[in-house]
């Protein structure tokens, strides 16, 4: 199954990019606060980022991976019970993971992917 997942390639390619998360972690899209709402620039970061499921934890980088065994219920649960670990609402986990999925079916397995508020748009493909 093809995921977005946390990685550090291609940082440095802004200036403002930073990496906390675990490389290869499973990233889902968070939220993003008032700060930042109209600005990926801004000084939070979070208009910029992608969260890490395990870590929550955040990155403005990520890769498209395929991940071997990992099934679409799988996929769910890491959601929901990453979001449930952080006090959110996990019952839109499958939606969010269907979502997800369609973001990146078209992508080549190696697309390093960034994030400008809701527009989400390959940087380069790398070979896996």
């Amino acid at each position: 199954m093809k995921l977005l997942t946390a990685t550090n390639l291609s940082q440095g390619y802004r200036d403002n990019d930073f990496a906390w998360c675990v490389e290869g972690e499973l990233v889902h899209i968070g939220v993003v606060c008032d700060r930042d709402a109209g600005d990926p620039d801004g000084g939070c970061g979070c208009a910029r980022a992608f969260a890490g499921l395990n870590s929550h934890r955040a990155t403005t980088t990520a890769m498209v991976r395929d991940v071997p065994g990992f099934t679409e219920a799988d996929y769910v649960e890491a959601i929901r019970s990453s979001l449930e670990q952080q006090g959110y609402d996990g019952s839109h986990a499958e939606h969010e993971a269907a979502g997800l999925r369609t973001l990146v079916r078209d992508w080549p397995v190696g697309a390093i992917v960034e994030r400008r508020l809701d527009e989400i748009v390959v940087r380069q493909v790398v070979q896996p």
